[in-house]
Order: structure tokens, then sequence, then C-alpha cells
């Protein structure tokens, strides 16, 4: 992490955010930030995982597991099993970026274009954000980085020098840092939990 990130995320650690999330934006930026120092490295092995809510380690893993955790501790919510549901049914409807002739429980949650594909099928996509101002905390992030390899990122309410911190991994275990506009945004997405009767 560069000088500038350090002091940033520093500075906004040790002041009082303005304005929390409110309701289940705070539980999923909290779900988000408990990952922060627990999930250490960026591992993106393909690895057979149990089903339903299947797991990598905790102590490893990749951007969309900090998503994938972040819901399934604050909500229950299983997006390992709602995306391959949603594939088996609209296969074709998801990117074929990988050869794949089927779903695969294992991998496809993981994988940020699926997750984007998924998002935007829920009604849950968002025109591009005109600026730091009108993210929220709770909202995701998705950006492509050199090579147009594709990221994801939760929206924190911390902000620092005036944009909103972020909780993802890129390389380094989750993080919580000023990243959300490193790297050009391609995707924007609120995904509430569905409300429970």
């Amino acid at each position: 992490m560069d000088r500038r990130r350090l002091i940033l995320g520093l500075s906004a650690l040790a002041t009082p955010a303005a304005a929390q999330a409110p309701g289940w934006q705070a539980r999923l930026v909290a779900a988000a930030e408990s990952q922060v120092g627990r999930t250490l490295t960026y591992d993106p092995a393909y690895t057979r995982l149990a089903y339903p809510n299947g797991d990598v380690p905790l102590a490893r893993g990749v951007c969309t597991d900090v998503v994938i955790r972040a819901y399934r501790t604050a909500f229950g919510l299983d997006l390992q099993k709602l995306v391959h549901e949603d594939m088996a049914a609209n296969f074709a409807r998801y990117p074929r970026l990988w050869g794949l002739k089927r779903p695969d429980r294992n991998i496809d949650h993981r994988r940020v274009p699926n997750l984007e594909t998924f998002l935007r099928r829920r009604g849950a996509s968002l025109p591009l954000p005109a600026g730091p101002a009108t993210l929220q905390a709770g909202d995701l992030v998705t950006q492509r980085l050199p090579g147009n390899l594709p990221h994801i990122l939760i929206v924190h309410h911390r902000r620092a020098a005036g944009r909103p911190l972020a909780v993802h991994n890129i390389g380094q275990g989750a993080r919580l840092e000023d990243a959300l506009f490193d790297h050009p945004i391609v995707g924007w997405f609120r995904f509430a939990p569905p409300a429970r009767g």
C-alpha cells in the first residue's frame, strides 16, 4: 500500500464517520469490515467447495469472497446458491469467458463478470456514479484493472479526502482503503437483501 493510502486510511479510521450507513447497508459494511485482518492473502486457486454455503478458508480468497462472505454474515444470503441456481436456469445469459459448457457451483459465484450479470438480472444495477457523492455505503462497485481484469469492492461509510473508502481484496487480503477511483468503474450495484416476512 502506498503512503497516501495508508495515511488516508488511518485518518479515516481515527475520526468518526460523518454519517453511519442506515439499515441493511450498515450490516453489510460491518460484515465486510470484519474480514479485515482475518482474510490475509489473495488466492484465486480453483477449489472444490461444499454446496450450499461453500467457502474457501477465511484466511484467503479473492475480491468476490469479500462480497460473498459479507452477504452471508450480514443476512444469511448465499450468493453461491443464488448465482448457481440462476446460471443453471439461464446459462446462455451469463458470460462465456471460461469455456464452460454448464454451471460450476465451485467457482461461478467467485467470478466478477458472473456477479455483475446476476446483480443486473436482479435489478440491482445503477447508472455509473457521477462522482464520490453519489455512492452510498453498502453499494457494490466493479472495476477493470490493467489487462481488463475484473474487480469488485464494497463501499464503506467512512471517507477520506472527500471519497468513500471501500473494503476489498486486491492482492493482500481484505483491506479498507481509498481505492474506489483507482481503476475505471464499469458497474454500480445496490443489492438489498429480501425483506423478511
